[in-house]
């Protein structure tokens, strides 16, 4: 019995932003203690779970979280004393059903999901095993790509680029630790180059670098320089994006706020075409809107055999709307935020769905972070391809990647993208331009709707083993 919930209990701390968010800590009958935090974020797609907040416009601006800490205290705490912490599952089944809506409008995911990282954290003290192993088992010995975001725009910088993200990928490393050597390097290299140029070197929510830019695509060019100036090249190191263009969606068309540059569905499909056959982009995140459904159907078509199409907003870590882009022949990759759907056993099945599909999986943070290094572990636990955590100066981020660190150090193994005795992956994904884009765009819109459920081409697990997405072991 020493492995049963004796007691649950819920906290306001700080996020990376200085605004409210929630901590739980979970203690057993033998005294056994797991706690966990959430993070917030600043771009968030209309179909997450709902986060819970105070209408108190005298504490944090109405951001407070107390009404989520006390349904953590009074409704979640004695539903689940005396369970066995060792049963995730019916854990956060329990506090599903007591919430009993489908988006946990009732009890909040930041509360939900905080318990429900901190039950996990406290099994795996329990039974004196890494969280990793304890989420993974055996299986879990694989180290993902770092993501990292070098140059921020959108809603996370006060600049005046669209684009939210910049990243970089050390796609030749052969190891964690020299990536994210790598992407340290190129970071620090791009932050003199915005000094030489005179350019701010103040940073955004996630630690990129936020300065004005003549044009978008300047971001991309002073990070091609970094990257040669920090003696590497395109064959090591590629360059991805996030969109968040469902901030830029309307009924009928984009604009995107900053620019005030307006393109129809397909004009941003080409322009997007057209980015990745000048640059060595190899992924891009929410290319779309949420709701573009139709949108997304031509753009995976275009470009789904070239570059990973990421799903953030559009699928918002749910199975159920990861199911009908799947069905629909829609992305190839999906970005999982534990906070979008509220729940560890949900979040794990949603990777699984993905993983079943061929579809690529990218554990990701937030905006607004804490210190919790939990996506870390769930990174290793599921092969996740990638992991996004942000830029490498702060330390809401550098958590992650030094929980990385640690890792790699006891399980000693190589990237989990990074395929043994063969040809590196960078030059696997090198983009394979479309020669006619007008054409490609149109003859997918003649093709018929039992056509496009039926072909499975461009997210087939084989498409994306050759692109170096995954790795045979």
């Amino acid at each position: 019995m020493n492995q049963h919930i004796k007691s649950v209990a819920g906290y306001e701390v700080l996020d990376s932003r200085g605004f409210p968010t929630v901590c739980a800590k979970v203690i057993l009958n033998d005294g056994t203690t797991g706690i966990a935090s959430v993070p917030s974020g600043a771009s968030k797609g209309m179909f997450e779970a709902a986060e819970l907040r105070d209408s108190n416009r005298n504490r944090y601006f109405s951001l407070g979280v107390k009404k989520a800490v006390d349904n953590i205290n009074n409704i979640i705490a004695p539903a689940l004393k005396g369970t066995s912490t060792c049963n995730q599952t019916t854990i956060d089944k329990i506090m599903i059903d007591t919430d009993g809506t489908s988006n946990k409008q009732k009890l909040g995911a930041n509360a939900t999901l905080a318990v429900s990282l901190a039950v996990a954290r406290a099994a795996a003290k329990f039974l004196s095993i890494p969280l990793y192993r304890y989420l993974g088992g055996i299986n879990a010995h694989k180290l993902p790509v770092p993501m990292m975001n070098i140059l921020n725009g959108g809603v996370h910088a006060n600049n005046n680029v669209d684009i939210q993200e910049f990243m970089i990928v050390p796609t030749g490393a052969k190891s964690f630790h020299e990536g994210l050597r790598w992407c340290s390097e190129i970071y620090h290299t791009l932050g003199v180059i915005l000094k030489n140029k005179g350019l701010s070197t103040n940073v955004g929510d996630e630690g990129g670098y936020a300065p004005n830019l003549a044009a978008d695509e300047e971001a991309i060019e002073l990070i091609l320089s970094a990257i040669q100036k920090a003696q590497y090249n395109v064959n090591q190191v590629k360059i991805a994006l996030d969109a968040a263009s469902s901030e830029w969606f309307n009924t009928e068309n984009y604009t995107m706020p900053k620019r005030q540059k307006t393109f129809q569905t397909d004009e941003l499909i080409e322009y997007w075409y057209n980015l990745c056959n000048k640059y060595p982009i190899v992924s891009i995140e929410d290319a779309l809107g949420e709701q573009d459904w139709n949108g997304w159907e031509t753009l995976t078509q275009a470009l789904g055999e070239q570059v990973q199409l990421v799903g953030d907003d559009l699928f918002a870590t749910n199975s159920a709307r990861l199911n009908r882009g799947i069905k629909q022949n829609v992305a190839n990759s999906i970005l999982i935020k534990p906070n979008q759907i509220g729940t560890l056993t949900e979040t794990l099945h949603t990777i699984e769905t993905a993983k079943n599909a061929g579809y690529t999986t990218i554990i990701s943070h937030r905006s607004g972070e804490t210190e919790d290094t939990f996506i870390a572990d769930i990174a290793i636990a599921t092969n996740c391809a990638q992991i996004k955590s942000g830029a490498p100066c702060r330390s809401e981020r550098v958590s992650k990647y030094n929980r990385l660190l640690m890792i790699e150090n006891e399980i000693n193994e190589p990237f989990f993208n990074q395929p043994q005795n063969k040809k590196s992956f960078a030059k696997k994904f090198a983009p394979v331009p479309i020669k006619n884009f007008s054409s490609a765009v149109n003859s997918y819109h003649h093709q018929s709707q039992n056509n496009l459920n039926t072909n499975t081409a461009t997210n087939s697990s084989s498409t994306l083993l050759k692109r170096g997405f995954l790795v045979e072991v």
